[in-house]
């Protein structure tokens, strides 16, 4: 359908993020999963990333009106102060998620490097004499203010298919301090590449470079970054515009009442957190498709014996049928022992009566036995078939 064509009317209009691109490349069920509202899952890194692009934001917002120009030694306390308050906001947030693992308090020295780190790279981009957190006075920051065009801003497409999250939109400074363009610019706290981008992390950033210069006709130079706080270094997206090839995508991402195709491999089910839902997993596993033998791994099995005192017992490991999920007994079976979180929630499903098929996720095996704990989670089996969603 061209831009701008008349959409059916039963049609539930859906936008496309480049995160949503990146899971319906991967597998379209894994991403048609991920609209159907299943449970959440909450994780580390995502609540890490979430604490130091949030004080980002505040701290480029603070008002210092009435503030001493000359003022030093204020940024890294305050630093501190937002930092320490939106890791409690993640973490309440964190353990209210339906499922999660165990919060890792210990994080909070990472996140706080993270910040750091970010902070830095900006106050590189403003052409300051010093970077150092602690001898930034009042002034120094309201330079750097004045550059933060935009951050952690909303971008949408004029049709309202396209959108994305900016982290930050900043002015390019030459070395007279005059601007001589835009840099779109994404914090990243996870690992830093070694040598190129990754495709999708380039793809990310030349989707935001591109949605922007879609939306401003009269644009100056832009630039796309990725800005690794990990070891404070920038890593620019250069290539061809993407935006034709999103509009494509949002095609095939249209809203169905049946799963969209599931296509299992390695990484793409490794970091899938649907397949307790997921019928094509388990077949893949079985078939081969996928290996399934590492240290870590998830199973569909059924409880043979179980102490919950002890915290141990035996599984049967199910084997698929059909393309719709249905598992029969086989002759695998082996020993488990279970704790923490995901003893709560094996117990809490055998008080509610439940006695079908169980996914059992991340559990470390060694020789015959599964060992699950605050890394591992206990579901029902329950490949869904049909959408969820009203009027999908």
């Amino acid at each position: 359908m061209a831009e701008g064509a008349e959409m059916d009317e039963n049609f539930r209009a859906h936008q496309l993020s480049p995160s949503s691109w990146n899971r319906y490349e991967q597998c379209p069920r894994k991403y048609w999963l991920s609209r159907q509202k299943l449970p959440r899952k909450a994780s580390m890194p995502a609540s890490l990333g979430n604490a130091v692009h949030n004080s980002v934001e505040d701290i480029c917002n603070l008002d210092l009106s009435g503030r001493d120009s000359d003022e030093s030694g204020w940024m890294t306390p305050t630093a501190k102060a937002i930092l320490d308050r939106h890791w409690k906001i993640e973490k309440e947030s964190f353990l209210a998620t339906p499922r999660h693992p165990r919060w890792k308090e210990e994080l909070i020295t990472q996140a706080h490097d993270g910040l750091v780190g970010a902070l830095n790279i900006l106050c590189g981009k403003s052409n300051l004499s010093t970077t150092k957190l602690s001898e930034l006075t009042i002034e120094d920051w309201r330079h750097v203010q004045s550059i933060v065009l935009a951050n952690e801003g909303t971008l949408v497409s004029d049709c309202g298919r396209l959108m994305g999250r900016l982290d930050l939109l900043v002015a390019d400074l030459d070395s007279a301090g005059q601007s001589k363009g835009w840099i779109v610019a994404d914090l990243k706290t996870g690992r830093p590449p070694v040598g190129v981008l990754d495709p999708k992390v380039s793809r990310q950033l030349r989707f935001y470079r591109d949605l922007i210069k879609r939306n401003n006709p009269d644009h100056p130079k832009i630039r796309a970054e990725g800005w690794y706080s990990a070891n404070q270094t920038i890593h620019e997206a250069t290539g061809p515009n993407v935006i034709d090839d999103a509009f494509a995508a949002w095609e095939g991402m249209r809203p169905t009442s049946i799963p969209l195709e599931g296509t299992p491999e390695e990484f793409a089910c490794g970091f899938c957190e649907w397949k307790a839902w997921c019928p094509d997993w388990w077949s893949a596993i079985a078939d081969g498709t996928i290996a399934g033998n590492g240290t870590f791994r998830d199973e569909v099995v059924r409880i043979i014996r179980y102490d919950s005192d002890g915290g141990a017992g035996l599984l049967e490991r199910m084997a698929p049928v059909d393309e719709k999920g249905t598992v029969a007994p086989s002759p695998k079976r082996f020993g488990f022992t279970v704790k923490d979180q995901a003893k709560h929630q094996l117990d809490s499903l055998m008080e509610d009566g439940y006695e079908g098929a169980l996914f059992m996720g991340s559990a470390r095996a060694t020789s015959k036995v599964l060992h699950l704990g605050d890394w591992s989670e206990v579901l029902p089996w329950q490949p869904l078939l049909k959408s969820t969603i009203v009027n999908q």
